[in-house]
């Protein structure tokens, strides 16, 4: 029978336009499947190498630290540090993955669905692309890619990112995603990061911590808890918020964390040590080896520096300029802004005032009101302050209506403000004059503390191994030193009194020198004339062994003949001296007479700890190293004791100590103040001066002005450290006292004792 057909019955309009959009759709699936294959054969094997992700070395800055560890100062263009894998806390994984990758150790590389939606957001934008990287590409893009959104560079992204997956673990991925991205203010790393915001390491953070420094990756600008804490603030909430969608943490943890106050640097650049001048001298010292290395390779630096040392160096300074500063008068406003109005008026405040310097533990402010009894301020960071009428005192005549205009405390005038000794603000200013500090082991060299000046960020030169200055009386110590090998010794009685030197023999206009306080005693011992720094016992005394003898004879404690012309005039301290130079010449009779050099350097290490150079100096007791008689140093250390027991160190007496020696030294018109004292554990030179020099002021002596900075260190510098004595060396006739001196004895050099009274007044041996 045959079989009759039908014909097909008619679809509708909407069953064809359905079925040829499915074909169109599956045409374009399959077009974009080859074009993806033809890509990724194309492509792939023109991938760059991983062997700069399986050999990971990132550019690690040069670090500088303290003796006891603590990190002084870093040079390079990353701050970062490395933190392995396992040393990274879980809450601060979770923060990164509920931030950037949810679900990075579940999908291969590429998350599907996001990658989608970066496509369409792409192809409808004209170029511009919306985020939905994965981790894994954002480790491709950050060590292979630019930076530009264009299609091109994601296609090279999704690839890079699979072959990263199919050759390195998910924990090596994230290692790296971790310690090379970029967080803002120069940090690479979330241990740089840390560091850098928050002054902790890694394990230290807490889960507000966490979620903050999670934050950054998307945009470490915009979302700087520094710079920019509101957005900061949103954007911890966002990652909070998403940890606890996720069931990562509970709502009493994400509420707690939520609440909690951060404490931030205010300042990114600060380190555990206030070192900055030891931090450029160390880099020099490193860069002198290593050359560009230096900054990239991890190097570490450790000086000899310790860092309790160090902090009580750098608050006598600032707390002897400024003493010496407010006995010269306030100065005025250091300018001037005009306070905005409106909801943004603290960013516009902080704003006017970045050009002002940064000067640690001297903020900067701006008068929001003024009275003769109160000053209302804004302070740099947010902090707004009232100063009362005791902390205007210093101020106080730049209020009255009468002061000139363009010094008077007003509304918008820039000042500096400081916490008195009680805790109470008051007005400050910037000091105009400078100051060095230094101190050292005299055993072995080491430096224990230095201040190159006042702020290493307003003037980098480095004044206490830089400046040339006059030492005055400071150094007298090495014309007596110099004396005692001529056969003098402290009992030798010398003439204090007025003498001119005319004309015919200076060769140019008469000299008459005088002593700094004008007042002459007649007969005296060298001991009483050191102590009270007599200019004509020591004119007398630099004349009666000769100047050129003294001038060779002080090369034997590290200065320069040709810094010291073999004039009288050298008596008095005319030539010119680093505090450097001063600190190892004290050094030589703190430690019995052995030259040995200051060092700061003590070991430069690599990225893995191993020790690239040492420095191993020679220490006192080394022969070798012997510059003067080992009487000579423990006479001159009897001396210089006598300086601070009743000469013009006596201040130091406040320190309770009987192994303190010391000489105090101003130079002509009070243009320079030193201080170069000693306990025979601890050497330490203290130097006050303008660097365009003038006078410091009449009456601004050594003892007043640099003697302070010197008592201040040492009051806890040597806290703990008993009391000792150099031990009396063999060679040395005890004598008794002269009735002119009649509460010390002296000591005689057995070879130099006279054959008549040694005390006999004679002005030479």
């Amino acid at each position: 029978m045959p079989v009759r057909l039908t014909p097909p019955t008619t679809l509708s309009p909407v069953i064809r336009r359905t079925l040829l959009a499915l074909l169109i759709l599956a045409g374009l699936l399959l077009s974009g499947l080859a074009l993806v294959a033809t890509v990724t054969i194309i492509i792939y094997p023109q991938l760059p190498s991983l062997a700069v992700l399986t050999d990971y070395r990132p550019k690690i800055p040069l670090r500088i630290y303290s003796a006891d560890g603590a990190l002084i100062g870093e040079f390079g263009e990353e701050r970062r540090s490395i933190a392995p894998i396992a040393t990274v806390p879980p809450v601060l994984k979770l923060a990164i993955l509920a931030a950037e990758d949810e679900r990075f150790y579940q999908h291969p590389g590429v998350d599907t669905l996001g990658l989608m939606r970066a496509a369409v957001a792409n192809l409808t934008s004209g170029g511009r692309q919306q985020g939905a990287s994965t981790i894994t590409m954002q480790v491709a893009r950050n060590f292979f890619l630019s930076s530009e959104k264009t299609l091109t560079r994601k296609v090279y992204e999704v690839l890079l990112a699979f072959k990263i997956e199919n050759n390195l673990t998910k924990d090596r991925i994230l290692e790296l995603y971790i310690n090379q991205i970029y967080l803002g203010q120069r940090a690479y790393g979330f241990a740089a990061a840390a560091q850098i915001y928050f002054g902790k390491e890694l394990r230290s953070l807490t889960l507000a911590e966490a979620a903050m420094l999670a934050g950054l990756p998307k945009a470490p600008s915009s979302y700087n808890p520094i710079a920019n804490p509101k957005r900061a603030r949103l954007r911890q909430h966002y990652v909070l918020r998403r940890m606890h969608e996720l069931g990562w943490i509970d709502d009493a943890t994400q509420k707690s964390a939520q609440q909690e106050t951060l404490r931030l640097h205010s300042n990114p650049n600060e380190f555990a040590v206030n070192g900055e001048y030891i931090a450029e001298m160390a880099r020099q010292i490193a860069y002198e080896r290593f050359k560009e290395a230096t900054y990239t390779s991890g190097l570490r630096v450790i000086t000899t520096i310790r860092q309790a040392d160090q902090a009580a160096a750098v608050a006598a300074v600032m707390r002897g300029v400024l003493d010496y500063d407010r006995r010269h008068g306030y100065r005025g406003a250091e300018g001037y802004i005009d306070l905005p109005k409106g909801d943004n008026r603290e960013e516009a405040i902080e704003d006017a005032l970045q050009p002002y310097a940064e000067i640690p533990g001297l903020p900067v402010a701006v008068i929001l009101e003024a009275r003769p009894t109160l000053i209302k301020a804004y302070v740099r960071g947010g902090n707004q302050i009232d100063i009362p009428t005791d902390g205007l005192k210093f101020a106080r005549a730049m209020l009255d209506d009468k002061s000139p205009t363009d010094k008077r405390l007003r509304t918008g005038a820039v000042i500096r403000v400081a916490h008195d000794a009680r805790g109470t603000w008051q007005v400050v200013q910037l000091p105009q004059v400078e100051a060095a500090f230094i101190s050292a082991d005299p055993r072995d060299g080491a430096v224990r503390a230095l201040v190159g000046g006042f702020d290493f960020g307003r003037n980098q030169f480095n004044h206490a191994t830089q400046a040339w200055r006059q030492p005055g009386s400071s150094f007298k110590p090495f014309i007596y030193s110099a004396a005692l090998e001529k056969g003098f010794h402290p009992g030798s009685v010398i003439e204090d009194a007025p003498f001119v030197v005319p004309a015919s023999e200076t060769g140019s206009t008469a000299w008459a020198p005088q002593n700094y306080d004008g007042k002459y005693e007649g007969p005296m011992t060298l001991r009483m004339a050191l102590a009270k720094s007599k200019n004509m016992v020591s004119i007398r005394l630099l004349s009666a062994i000769g100047p050129r003898y003294a001038q060779e004879y002080a090369t034997r404690f590290g200065f320069d003949a040709d810094k010291h012309p073999p004039y009288l005039t050298m008596a008095l301290g005319a030539g010119a001296v680093t505090p450097w130079q001063m600190l190892r010449a004290y050094s030589t009779i703190a430690n019995g007479g052995y030259r040995v050099e200051p060092y700061l350097v003590a070991e430069i290490r690599d990225q893995k700890d191993r020790v690239l150079a040492r420095f191993n100096p020679r220490t006192a007791g080394d022969e070798a190293l012997r510059a003067i008689d080992a009487r000579n140093a423990y006479v001159m250390d009897s001396l210089m004791q006598e300086v601070v027991r009743r000469g013009t160190a006596a201040k130091a007496m406040v320190l309770q100590r009987s192994d303190l020696a010391g000489k105090t030294g101003t130079t002509n018109d009070f243009m320079d103040a030193w201080f170069c004292g000693y306990q025979p554990a601890l050497v330490a030179i203290a130097w006050v001066g303008f660097d365009q020099p003038r006078s410091l002021g009449q009456g601004e002596t050594g003892g007043a002005v640099a003697l302070p900075i010197w008592i201040g260190y040492m009051s806890k510098a040597l806290q703990g450290i008993p009391e000792t004595r150099l031990p009396q060396p063999e060679g040395l006739i005890t004598a008794s006292p002269p009735a002119i001196d009649p509460h010390v004895r002296d000591y005689l050099y057995r070879e130099h004792m006279p054959p008549v009274d040694p005390f006999s007044g004679s002005t030479s041996p």
